[in-house]
């Protein structure tokens, strides 16, 4: 059998028999397209492909093709690209065109069950949806007066939905009656920092004093004018070093989204020091540990296949770093998990710690401790105010 007939087999039978995860094109023969993913979805009883070709000037381009053309699709499509990645319930397959134009195909698909379908109907899970005016979306600039999303901010937008849909998730460890005091360290422009205030208070009912603190005074002024603008009287902004940070009460939950480097340190070490109930955290830039790795650590010259390739470096960076502010928060008292914030499509900074604040006997909590300093031995770093 031909490559490609093979391929189209393999899609149609991903595809029809709804086994199919997602679907990625890449390499686009177009400059101006930078991929296209694919997912199936129900509308009306019906089984449809959805393509979505995201491009270069922020555009997302959307195609729904009916489950018993979109093999034949597809295979049309492929044309303009030089990868295709097929993700199922059955394994996953890949195929490619060589530097000659020839087709190679790898990886198989075996029976399996069958993936979850989404609904082309609002999924419950959401807390967001677009054609809804959101004040708050619509003075950051997210959206037009009608709810419509600008193109360059679809990213942002999911990626606000999804926070609010973790935020969501830790509202059962907050405390139950009463204000809570939230505090978002190293806050930026504060898209999040407006959508946890308006989720809590105007779907939650919750009343809410919530501070923003970042060094930067004109974002911070910036901020405050917009919180005036809305009238969001319990939410307020402050220009300040937040490792220095001593607020008036204890915090029932602290946000940080995306601080640099060792600020996600400081933004970490500042919450358990406030004995925050929850800590919702999203990493980025992990530089401090990556100047550290070296091969003269006793992990060093285990890994210096590794150290020697930069890219394969900084990836081990980011782990060591997030695994060690993790067993950190569990050494001051926090159970934590880590999950993914959004698509890692979207963007490659998008781990979120969670830490929830839970009682924990004294040789447990030394027993974190004794591992974190463990790993920092073993790797041969150190990190920020450890």
């Amino acid at each position: 059998m031909e490559p490609i007939e093979a391929l189209r087999g393999m899609l149609s039978d991903a595809i029809k028999g709804q086994t199919l995860r997602k679907l990625v094109l890449s390499r686009p023969t177009d400059t101006s397209i930078l991929r296209t993913e694919g997912r199936l979805f129900e509308k009306k009883g019906e089984l449809y492909l959805q393509l979505e070709t995201f491009q270069t000037d922020g555009k997302a381009l959307h195609r729904n093709i009916a489950a018993h053309e979109a093999a034949d699709a597809l295979i049309t499509a492929f044309a303009g690209y030089r990868q295709l990645n097929l993700l199922t319930t059955c394994g996953d397959a890949e195929a490619r065109f060589s530097s000659k134009g020839k087709l190679l195909l790898s990886g198989k698909l075996k029976a399996g069950e069958r993936a979850a379908i989404a609904s082309h109907d609002r999924d419950k899970k959401h807390i967001l949806y677009e054609g809804t005016p959101y004040d708050f979306l619509i003075a950051l600039g997210v959206t037009d007066e009608n709810g419509a999303i600008f193109d360059k901010k679809r990213a942002k937008f999911r990626q606000i939905d999804r926070f609010l849909q973790y935020i969501n998730e830790i509202v059962p460890h907050l405390p139950k009656d009463g204000e809570l005091y939230v505090l978002d360290l190293c806050c930026g422009k504060s898209y999040l920092t407006f959508a946890a205030y308006w989720f809590l208070t105007a779907v939650k009912g919750r009343k809410v004093s919530m501070l923003g603190a970042d060094r930067k005074a004109d974002v911070i002024a910036y901020c405050a004018e917009v919180a005036d603008a809305l009238h969001y009287d319990g939410l307020t902004f402050r220009c300040c070093d937040v490792s220095e940070l001593t607020p008036d009460q204890r915090p029932a939950l602290v946000l940080s989204l995306h601080a640099c480097d060792i600020a996600t340190d400081i933004v970490l070490t500042t919450a358990a020091r406030l004995e925050a109930d929850v800590i919702l955290s999203t990493p980025c830039c992990q530089h401090q540990v990556m100047e550290q790795l070296d091969t003269t650590s006793a992990l060093g010259k285990e890994l210096a296949p590794i150290l020697r390739h930069s890219l394969l470096k900084q990836k081990l960076a980011v782990a060591l770093t997030d695994a060690l502010r993790c067993k950190r928060l569990e050494a001051a008292g926090y159970s934590v998990d880590v999950t993914e914030l959004i698509d890692p499509e979207n963007t490659p900074k998008n781990l979120m710690i969670r830490a929830i604040r839970a009682p924990m006997p004294e040789a447990v909590r030394k027993k974190h401790e004794e591992e974190f300093r463990a790993l920092e031995a073993l790797a041969g770093v150190r990190i920020w105010g450890s």
